[in-house]
């Protein structure tokens, strides 16, 4: 058996670090600005839009694009670096950072010129923002059973049927959904998706809001009513997106966004337990830092591969598997360790009220981008296992 898994040693070279000087020194104006506040639960839209324009006033955002779609042609490294610093800071990046992560390097490939040369630019100016429709109410996260359907009709497609999950579909401009134009195959069980790009101001369109346990709405269920699509918003192949997806969702399933979701709740601890030398925490800090470390070198890793053209699928599966198991168990490890703490010796109050927030918020991090055990399955195929 043969397995190619490999996890290769990257540095981030010098440019990457003077780069991450600047956006420290960015995401630090743009708070005391006061654009955002990294320490609230949920940014209002206005403070979505107005931290987008600022960011891509810098330049941050396509920053790895080809110079022809108005990208910079930086590293996908230098990308890592910026997307690490804005996690860190829990700034308000959700209205670019779907169509910056995947969605637009999925046009550039994949998609028509007149599509590229109208939507593409809006990305880069931080005016677009993007949903992913893959998993399906009965089946989620199993993308080949997806049900709903695109039917050719004269200068385009009309698309009926349901998505679910869909993070950030109630303020997105666009998503990229993986439609049936044909029956699977009893040889290929992958046959017969495509992808498409919908435009979400669409007639027929109605997003139905999925409240989590916050009492926030992220994800919701996109119900499409004969909607539909010119020609020219066919992303790829008919029948033959599935490549596609997979692709996208190396994209998606490796950045520093897996494992530092719930950072907030580490940074939380430290300012709570900040001058304590116990060594019961200390031992406990430097285990959870040891974890963290490990996960972004394997993240930084991945990054490497696709600077160099790559696609690390099994790799990424295996980031967004650990990362967000992690990131989801987080908050309860710090728990644990708080409750070494004597309750004079911090701010009690407000330390919990940070750390239900991200207690709460951790349940969704292992379904979004793939569940569990779907990512499993995933590892398993690429090392010959299944």
């Amino acid at each position: 058996m043969s397995i190619s898994l490999r996890f290769d040693p990257v540095r981030l070279p010098d440019y990457c670090q003077d780069l991450r000087q600047e956006v420290r020194a960015f995401i630090a104006e743009q708070v005391a600005q006061g654009v955002f506040d990294p320490n609230v639960e949920e940014h209002p839209f206005e403070a979505l839009d107005g931290f987008a324009k600022a960011v891509a006033a810098k330049g941050w955002i396509g920053m790895a694009w080809p110079r022809e779609y108005g990208g910079q042609e930086r590293s996908f490294l230098e990308r890592y670096v910026v997307n690490e610093e804005m996690l860190a800071a829990r700034a308000p990046t959700r209205r670019y950072f779907v169509a910056d992560r995947q969605s637009g390097p999925t046009l550039i490939r994949y998609a028509s010129e007149p599509i590229k040369a109208r939507v593409l630019p809006q990305i880069i100016a931080g005016n677009a923002t993007f949903c992913i429709g893959m998993s399906e109410p009965n089946s989620g996260s199993d993308l080949f059973a997806a049900q709903a359907k695109a039917t050719k009709v004269d200068g385009g497609w009309r698309l009926n049927g349901a998505k679910i999950w869909t993070s950030g579909a109630q303020f997105a401009d666009y998503m990229i959904g993986l439609f049936r134009t044909s029956a699977p195959t009893k040889e290929n069980r992958r046959h017969g998706l495509t992808s498409f790009l919908v435009d979400m101001r669409s007639e027929g369109i109605q997003v139905n809001p999925i409240r989590q346990i916050t009492g926030m709405y992220e994800f919701n269920e996109v119900q499409f009513d004969n909607v539909f699509l010119p020609d020219d918003n066919l992303i790829g192949e008919i029948d033959g997106a599935w490549k596609q997806a997979t692709s996208e969702l190396a994209y998606e399933r490796s950045g520093p966004e897996r494992f530092l979701e719930t950072f907030g709740a580490m940074r939380a601890f430290l300012a709570a337990v900040q001058g304590s030398d116990d060594p019961r925490i200390n031992e406990g800090l430097g285990r959870l830092i040891a974890q963290l470390h490990t996960m972004r070198r394997m993240s930084v890793s991945v990054a490497g591969m696709l600077e160099a053209g790559r696609e690390p699928v099994t790799e990424s599966a295996i980031v967004k598997d650990l990362g967000t198991v992690w990131d989801k168990a987080l908050p309860k490890e710090l728990r644990g360790l708080i409750s070494l703490m004597d309750y004079d010796s911090y701010d009690v109050a407000a330390y919990r009220e940070r750390m239900d927030y991200f207690t709460r918020m951790s349940t969704k991090l292992t379904i979004q981008g793939g569940t569990t055990e779907i990512l499993r399955g995933i590892v398993a195929r690429g090392l010959g296992l299944r």
